[in-house]
């Protein structure tokens, strides 16, 4: 009777053994960083930021108790609110933060948790945007100084946060734009610019489409004139020449010049098959049918009774 007694009385100090081992050890991995609480007072920091001591620790079981804080970066997303720039310019703006917990005795003392730590942080970013935004314009906080913002926030943020344990790593506003109801009549503005734009464009187009062309039509009216003025000059050259040629044959032989353009005139006047020509049988433009000579009718007959009472001739005519 006595040895199960024994046995079971060996159980029951080898399990509350075990229990308090189990009680009095506790692990920290590499990312984290500890509290050591005794009856609710700091009793030790293990493995904070700037060391490297992870491993197996010892506490006191059931009197000490371990608080573990993240020692990784942690996110803070910010919600996107709305703020007003020096030159009065309603902006909507989201950003968020990198933070790091470097204190764990005041971050425990400050806030307790993330969650707490996260809204004391937030609000912190929001009065810092507004405070460096409202001494900013639209033009620094979109195009030029943007960079320079966000690290006068970020320093803003992290005198605030010093208080805290934690320190701002990083602090990035993502998008800052107007709101929904501005862009939009931004958007209209910048359509009806464009619009005036292009059609100043045109206008100008059009100016100088139409001096262009002006300009082509006078110089192609000029062209014409000095082509028609030379063309003038070269025909009535040619005329010259001709009529030169012409009167130098005239004078050569007149007979013969008036047979060879009487010829040509006959030739081109009864060209066709069914030339009608209404003139009379004496015109001078049927001399040369009525006479080889291109007589007119009375002369001939007056050359020919010449020739019957000249002396020295025979009478006959041929």
């Amino acid at each position: 009777m006595n040895n199960p007694a024994l046995r079971t009385g060996l159980m029951v100090i080898a399990a509350a053994i075990a229990v308090g081992l189990y009680a009095s050890v506790f692990t920290v991995g590499q990312m984290q960083q500890a509290l050591v609480l005794q009856l609710g007072r700091v009793r030790d920091v293990l493995n904070p930021v700037g060391q490297n001591k992870p491993g197996l620790y010892f506490k006191v079981p059931f009197v000490d108790s371990v608080v573990l804080f993240d020692k990784r970066v942690l996110d803070l997303d910010l919600p996107v609110q709305p703020l007003l720039t020096a030159d009065r310019q309603n902006l909507e703006v989201d950003a968020f933060a990198r933070y790091r917990i470097v204190d764990p005795l005041k971050f425990y003392q400050s806030v307790g948790t993330i969650a707490q730590a996260n809204q004391r942080l937030a609000s912190f970013t929001n009065s810092a945007l507004r405070n460096v935004l409202a001494r900013s314009s639209r033009d620094a906080l979109v195009r030029t100084d943007r960079a320079q913002l966000m690290n006068d926030i970020q320093e803003s943020v992290n005198r605030e946060a010093k208080g805290l344990g934690v320190e701002i790593v990083d602090l990035r506003m993502t998008r800052v734009d107007l709101p929904a109801k501005n862009s939009q009549a931004v958007y209209d503005r910048m359509t009806s610019e464009r619009k005036k734009e292009a059609t100043d464009i045109r206008a100008n187009g059009d100016q100088a489409a139409t001096l262009i062309r002006a300009k082509a039509d006078r110089d192609v009216t000029v062209i014409l004139a000095e082509a028609n003025q030379k063309a003038e000059e070269l025909r009535g050259a040619g005329e010259a020449e001709k009529n030169r040629i012409l009167a130098e044959a005239f004078g050569k032989d007149a007979d013969f010049f008036a047979f060879y353009r009487s010829m040509q005139a006959y030739e081109h006047a009864l060209k066709g098959q069914d030339t009608r020509l209404v003139l009379s049988p004496t015109s001078d433009f049927f001399r040369y049918f009525g006479d080889p000579q291109g007589r007119k009718p009375e002369a001939a007959k007056g050359d020919a009774a010449k020739s019957e009472t000249s002396p020295g001739t025979t009478g006959t005519v041929r």
